[in-house]
């Protein structure tokens, strides 16, 4: 008997026409998955009471429980309302799901924050083709987390039936508009517009990761049902989000288990677009400077470097009064006092390796090593 795909079950805005052949486009050619779709009613989108009792719980889980009769594997609010009504509205709503189906829920907003911290993203393009003033409260809904929106100008419409009738290259141009300036991505936000089908040739042109609202759905509930997925051909989240975001999580229990400063993660990774120039994952103690994007080293030519490649071991430094001693600029520019270094082998060479940083001297402990043996392993597993 062989395994068949997962199931994931989308809920879906009822004048939504794009996401269902959206998610066929980025799921063809694969056995990822099946999609499933339930609708529930929304046709305006508007920051007044009657477009907000759109996106009241009873018709989101009367859908789900539809939904839950096909024995799906995970349920998704393909929608983005969370964007303008709250994040906690969300997270309440993929609770409820959970509770009242027994299966994993996401929503098109809390998988986008997902993909941000997966790739650190702090300063994030928006293309959207509502109103000015509910593109303004989508704005004002991520600053509280952390994010800040730099705001293409938008289409201005607030019938949802008619986003879905916006040519694919309008949208095209307005993704460029949202990437101009110093923003890490750029996201499409809406499930009810064309942008999945741009992500892939827009990245190779503007650097940065595209995150259309449906290829960013269609990711996490992929990743929630244990997919994993690796789908080229549709931009860098569908194809690299999984592995940046295990090894964010990785980095970020590492950092809680060591109770360090700053622990990083570089990797030369082709295939994924990842070279140890920058890295492919960070976490931060509370107003720790970020080294995420600083690609002024040549990393492969440091000493502790070279030190690893030589040794293949865990070089462990609480202090830096011995040799090999480590950029000086990781001592003035980031305060980094001591640090502890694993290598990442994979097919004997190599690939990368941890970094665990204090930004002061400290002995690290048993507990510590073996918490970063850890996080090798897990990521090691992963590559």
């Amino acid at each position: 008997m062989t395994n068949n795909p997962p199931r994931l079950g989308m809920l879906t805005p009822s004048s939504n026409t794009a996401l269902e052949p959206e998610t066929y486009k980025l799921l063809h050619g694969t056995d990822a998955a099946t999609a499933h779709f339930a609708r529930v009613p929304v046709t305006r989108i508007a920051l007044d009471g009657d477009s907000d009792s759109q996106f009241d719980l009873e018709p989101m889980l009367a859908a789900a429980r539809q939904l839950a009769d096909a024995k799906v594997d995970v349920i998704a609010w393909n929608g983005t309302s969370g964007s303008w009504l709250g994040i906690e509205r969300d997270r309440a709503l993929a609770a409820a799901i959970t509770a009242e189906t027994g299966i994993p829920a996401t929503t098109s907003t809390l998988a986008l924050l997902d993909a941000c911290k997966a790739y650190g993203v702090t300063r994030l393009g928006l293309a959207a083709p509502y109103t000015q003033d509910v593109c303004d409260q989508i704005v004002a809904t991520y600053a509280k987390e952390g994010i800040e929106l730099s705001l293409a100008e938008p289409f201005g419409e607030d019938d949802n039936e008619a986003f879905g009738r916006i040519p694919a290259a309008d949208v095209a141009r307005q993704i460029e508009q949202a990437a101009e300036g110093d923003v890490h991505a750029v996201t499409v936000l809406c499930t009810n517009v064309h942008g999945a089908g741009e992500a892939e040739r827009l990245e190779k042109t503007l650097n940065i990761p595209v995150f259309d609202s449906v290829t960013v759905t269609l990711w996490k509930a992929l990743d929630l049902a244990g997919a994993a997925p690796k789908i080229t051909g549709h931009g860098d989240l569908l194809r690299s989000g999984s592995l940046r975001a295990l090894i964010q999580d990785t980095l970020t229990g590492l950092l809680a288990e060591t109770g360090a400063d700053r622990t990083t993660f570089r990797v030369d990774l082709p295939e994924h677009d990842l070279n140890v120039g920058i890295t492919a994952g960070e976490a931060l103690g509370e107003g720790v400077r970020s080294i995420r994007r600083d690609s002024s080293l040549d990393q492969r030519r440091l000493n502790t470097v070279e030190w690893l490649e030589e040794h293949r071991k865990t070089l462990i430094q609480p202090h830096f009064r011995d040799a090999p001693n480590p950029p000086q600029a990781l001592i003035d520019v980031y305060g980094v006092k001591a640090q502890t270094l694993a290598p990442v082998e994979t097919g004997g060479d190599m690939t990368g390796w941890i970094s665990v940083h204090s930004l002061s001297e400290r002995e690290w402990t048993p507990a510590d090593l073996a918490a970063v043996d850890a996080a090798v392993i897990r990521i090691r597993s992963a590559l």
